[in-house]
């Protein structure tokens, strides 16, 4: 297992969010060294002058946290957020096509955010598990690798439920070794963060990061 910091995507996407918590979560990513910072689009550039010449890399959700906004502005969000800093970029994917069974329109919408993201940054496809059966979960997968994306998330952590170990080892199972699986939604302290690594997950987004690598210093420490 690679080092508990750099699973963490550490995460702040509420609507009353403000400027002042925006600059302490990144402060705190360069303290503790964590992976990456997720925002809204609006303050991407706020944390990329930040986090310059720091290994920290800046995440930008587009499409967030419906999914149901059209493929140009989603492919506007993504360039955009790619022009202003952003490494990483979170989309959410449209829930309704896929559970009407519109596989190309969802094929479609991803990969044309793969398209844009290609050699610039890397795409996470969010399927918001909480509203999709198994088997939907799984065609999500299987649409998202199709596409050629690099990630798929579990969540946005604006639904009615998160990650849950069961929902990342069937994504798990479902991409395969070549594309990776990140955990939101709901994961506030290391016991299920540790839950959701052993399901498969190599990246965690969390608002809690912080308390979740304390905690698992504290059972280090014990051991």
């Amino acid at each position: 297992m690679k080092s508990i910091e750099k699973y963490m995507d550490h995460t702040a996407l509420k609507a009353d969010t403000r400027l002042a918590d925006i600059e302490k979560l990144a402060k705190e990513a360069i303290e503790y060294n964590f992976y990456a910072v997720c925002v809204n689009g609006a303050y991407i550039e706020k944390v990329a002058e930040i986090l310059k010449d720091t290994e920290v890399k800046v995440a930008a959700v587009v499409g967030f946290p419906l999914g149901a906004s059209t493929t140009e502005s989603k492919v506007f969000e993504t360039e955009d957020a790619i022009i202003k800093g952003a490494d990483e970029i979170d989309m959410v994917i449209n829930i309704g096509a896929l559970k009407d069974g519109r596989y190309k329109y969802v094929l479609q919408d991803i990969k044309a955010l793969v398209d844009i993201t290609k050699g610039k940054a890397i795409l996470k496809v969010i399927i918001e598990t909480a509203l999709l059966t198994d088997d939907e979960k799984i065609k999500a997968c299987e649409l998202a690798k199709e596409a050629g994306t690099q990630f798929v998330k579990t969540s946005t952590g604006f639904s009615s439920a998160g990650a849950t170990k069961e929902d990342v080892a069937l994504m798990k199972k479902t991409v395969g070794s070549d594309i990776e699986v990140k955990a939101s939604g709901g994961i506030r302290d290391w016991g299920k963060a540790k839950e959701v690594i052993a399901a498969g997950a190599t990246r965690i987004g969390a608002s809690a990061s912080v308390n979740i690598v304390k905690e698992y210093q504290e059972e280090q420490k014990s051991k």
